[in-house]
């Protein structure tokens, strides 16, 4: 199964639901999506969602990275060879991990056409479903109940607050949140970096009785390592993401003591598939759990993600999210959410189909 041909094209993709982070608002996305094809007429699809906030990648360096004369090394090279190709993408598009998890996510799509299953079951699925959380950005208190009383209604069961801009005002959303809900929601929060290592503790104790489920990357991506100050039990609750980028970070954040419990892998931080199941043996064997995120992106990189996870021994959340505020979507498939829960579909690769 050889590669006949490589085209990738821009979509700029609206948000229905325009959000705000601890570092930026956010209102429409750029992705990148890439199509590889074979001299046997199989495509496989792949998507990229850069984040120059968090990695670096400007979008125009994803679309450069993937144009014509930057791909043609791919051209003639099998399918069948790829952990080599895998390999060779990581080492030329190192500077541009969105890029290079699109062209990663195409050629498992192909690869496991070629087999004839669902991308998961070739590598080696342990898991066959999870429930996703669903994101509220920084928003008024009464705004965020409404949007969550929304969420809830459509059966969702997890909800990931967004905070890092005020510690008083987070703990005020949260106590509310668990007043409205009672224990029928589990609740996330994600602080975007925007707290000090004082911030994080102060926090953990005023949200004690709160029953936050984890805490997502309360500080500075560089500061990760300050966490093992705080407690035990504060640390096995606390999910690096801006941390964690390749599997030298992971290796390092995963020595004893480790400053967290959990690992938030992103696609487009490591790379693909292939790398980020590197990062998912490391914290397998660290005894760290997984949580498998995303950008805004397409459901072509939300089905490659949800794949990944559900072949990860380590995997515990998910939150894969970022196609639901899509105004519209490129590619149709790849999986299903009922009550809140994401299932990967039967149909061989990643089970998507451009639309």
């Amino acid at each position: 199964m050889k590669i006949a041909r490589i085209s990738r094209r821009h979509e700029h993709l609206p948000l229905t639901r325009p959000y705000t982070i601890a570092f930026r608002s956010i209102d429409a996305v750029d992705n990148a999506i890439v199509r590889v094809e074979t001299e046997t007429g199989h495509a496989g699809l792949g998507a990229a969602s850069p984040e120059a906030f968090v990695t670096g990648e400007a979008f125009a360096a994803t679309l450069a990275a993937l144009d014509a004369e930057a791909t043609r090394w791919l051209a003639g090279a099998d399918v069948r060879a790829l952990p080599a190709l895998c390999r060779a993408i990581a080492a030329k598009l190192r500077a541009t991990p969105a890029a290079a998890a699109a062209l990663d996510m195409a050629l498992h799509d192909l690869f496991a056409q070629l087999l004839g299953l669902p991308l998961c079951e070739t590598l080696g699925r342990v898991h066959t479903a999870f429930p996703t959380s669903i994101t509220i950005g920084i928003k008024p208190l009464e705004a965020a109940l409404a949007e969550a009383r929304e969420y809830v209604e459509r059966g969702f069961t997890i909800l990931k607050v967004k905070g890092g801009h005020s510690l008083d005002e987070d703990v005020a959303r949260l106590r509310a949140l668990r007043q409205a809900f009672g224990g029928a929601v589990a609740i996330r929060v994600d602080l975007n970096q925007g707290y000090t290592l004082e911030q994080t503790g102060a926090f953990f104790a005023r949200t004690a009785g709160l029953d936050i489920e984890l805490v997502e990357q309360p500080v500075k991506a560089a500061a990760a390592g300050e966490l093992r100050a705080l407690p035990e039990d504060a640390r096995r609750r606390i999910a690096l993401d801006e941390s964690i980028l390749t599997e030298k970070d992971a290796l390092a954040l995963a020595a004893p003591p480790a400053p967290a419990g959990i690992f938030n892998i992103k696609l487009m931080k490591c790379g693909g598939i292939a790398p980020a199941l590197r990062i998912a043996a490391i914290a397998e064997h660290a005894g760290i759990s997984l949580m498998w995120g995303c950008m805004d992106e397409s459901r072509i990189s939300i089905a490659a993600a949800l794949h990944a996870a559900l072949a990860s021994p380590a995997t515990a959340y998910l939150d894969l999210d970022g196609s639901f505020d899509l105004a519209r979507d490129v590619a149709a498939g790849g999986f299903t959410v009922e009550g809140g829960v994401m299932r990967a579909l039967a149909a061989p690769g990643l089970g998507v189909a451009a639309i």
